[in-house]
């Protein structure tokens, strides 16, 4: 396997936001690369790969085989090669998503038009021009977000003298997790250090006493001890009720009076408490930013009642051959080595330019087959999703199962029921218990979980009574599958639920 046929696979499976990474660091090494910013001529601008599957029939959801795939019309775009000769498009159904001809130029700057401009000194303010906006942007480079270690730090210095104390306490800081947890055990850390284990406790007592309450804690049950005890409210009671939380998860409140020594009331008003405390004290620190999902495909209804499918031009890195500077470079090489490095940079972008442009034409390739597999689905919803597997889209577009995996990593499409990931669209049959077509795995957890919402207190559904109905919709499902299902889904069983709806909220 060549180096340009391991990039080609490895762009196939990056997301969007991995790509970028990957096509800023393959600009950043080659010196004939550009990125397009859209500077260029208005043809590149305004191409946009789209296909359309419309009906040919009256039921749209009848017969996928209907449809029809339609794309748009691109003028064809050649690329000059630096032996004079014109190489021919790539071979597929899709035109070229990414343009490689030579840039006429590349521009440095915009002087000329900067110096003729008048200055417009109604803005300037204090003797400088724009000085409120250049303030505000230095204002937002000196804000830096507090983490957990600085804020724990400062109240290290306040709280421990020792200097002894003070490097364990700054390992025991190290040592928590972004939820505030301690990581290590007390002996461990006491081992490491070379410290006594009540030196190291002595220490973690003070620390627990930092704020945020609740830091420090080895488990749950200790991290809302914390909190308590920082309220004045941590009494045998609520003491009783923190050393058995497995009885409140499970909502055996009889037995959680009888341990507490309290009445219904009592053990309802210490349950809210609980509920106002925070788990995951240290996540008010967090610093991790939760990535978006950006969607690589966008499918929308047209007005013939067909899908509309479109690559999102904004996950596309344009990139550009600079032909004019490997002409100029090349001229003036004195040496065989560095003819052959500008070689091997135009080989390589020239090799980078084509792969993404594969990429993308396989991407919606792959989603145009999923729409039109999954026509129901985007008509009626999540219950009509049809089984699905990788070697049938593979077959429908003439690929391997494999690249048809790999595009679907990271991928997502959005609908007008919401952005789903690719790999949703495939999904494992269930037989039918009436001899009829087989039925989605997503589409009967979709099921199970409606049948559970709308169950009454009068009549919490086993999960043999759910086998029962399903089966007579035709479903052809085990108990143990409904139990899978139900717990993948984080329901609680048919006695958890009656008990949760027979006590107070």
């Amino acid at each position: 396997m060549t180096p340009q046929l391991q990039q080609a696979i490895k762009l196939l499976q990056l997301s969007n936001v991995e790509l970028g990474a990957y096509v800023a660091e393959q600009l950043e090494k080659n010196p004939l690369l550009d990125v397009d910013d859209g500077a260029g001529s208005g043809d590149s601008q305004n191409k946009a790969e789209t296909h359309e599957t419309r009906e040919a029939g009256a039921d749209q959801s009848q017969n996928v085989e209907n449809y029809s795939e339609v794309t748009a019309a691109d003028q064809a775009i050649s690329q000059d090669q630096p032996n004079g000769e014109t190489e021919a498009a790539l071979d597929t159904d899709h035109d070229n998503l990414y343009t490689d001809e030579a840039r006429a130029d590349v521009q440095s700057s915009q002087a000329a038009g900067s110096e003729s401009s008048s200055t417009d000194w109604s803005s300037v303010k204090g003797g400088s021009k724009g000085f409120d906006s250049d303030l505000s942007s230095l204002e937002s480079t000196l804000s830096n977000e507090i983490t957990l270690r600085d804020h724990l730090i400062e109240q290290l210095h306040v709280s421990i003298k020792d200097p002894a104390q003070k490097v364990i306490g700054i390992h025991l800081i190290d040592m928590l997790d972004e939820a505030g947890y301690l990581v290590d055990a007390i002996d461990v850390i006491a081992e490491r250090l070379g410290a006594s284990k009540s030196y190291v406790q002595e220490t973690l007592e003070i620390l627990q006493k930092c704020e945020p309450a609740g830091l420090f804690c080895r488990d749950l049950g200790e991290c809302l001890a914390l909190q308590l005890i920082d309220r004045n409210r941590f009494d045998p009671a609520m003491k009783a009720l923190i050393e058995n939380l497995d009885l409140l998860a499970k909502r055996e409140l009889s037995k959680l009076e009888k341990i507490c020594g309290v009445d219904r009331e009592d053990i309802t008003d210490m349950i809210q408490e609980i509920r106002e405390l925070n788990p995951k004290p240290g996540m008010a620190f967090s610093t991790t930013v939760a990535q978006t999902v950006i969607p690589d495909v966008f499918i929308k209804e047209t007005a013939n009642g067909g899908w509309r499918i479109e690559l999102n031009s904004d996950t596309l890195p344009r990139v550009l051959l600079n032909q004019r500077y490997y002409a100029e470079i090349t001229k003036s090489a004195h040496s065989k080595d560095e003819k052959a490095y500008m070689t091997d940079c135009y080989n390589d972008a020239n090799w980078l330019i084509k792969s993404l442009d594969q990429r993308a034409k396989t991407i919606l390739k792959v989603a145009t087959e999923i729409v039109r597999q999954q026509d129901a689905f985007m008509i009626h919803g999540v219950q009509h999703l049809r089984p699905l597997n990788l070697k049938t889209v593979a077959e429908a577009i003439s690929m391997h199962e494999s690249t048809v995996s790999r595009v679907t990593t990271n991928k997502y499409m959005s609908t007008h029921r919401g952005v789903f990931e690719l790999k949703y669209f495939f999904t494992s049959a269930i037989a039918s218990s009436q001899g009829g077509d087989a039925h989605s795995a997503e589409a009967v957890r979709d099921k199970i979980k409606k049948l559970i919402e709308k169950e009454e207190i009068s009549c919490i559904l086993s999960d043999d009574r759910i086998v029962d109905i399903l089966k007579d919709q035709g479903i052809d499902i085990a108990r143990r599958t409904v139990a899978k299902y139900r717990e993948a889904m984080h329901i609680p069983s048919s006695v958890q639920r009656r008990r949760l709806k027979k006590e107070p909220a």
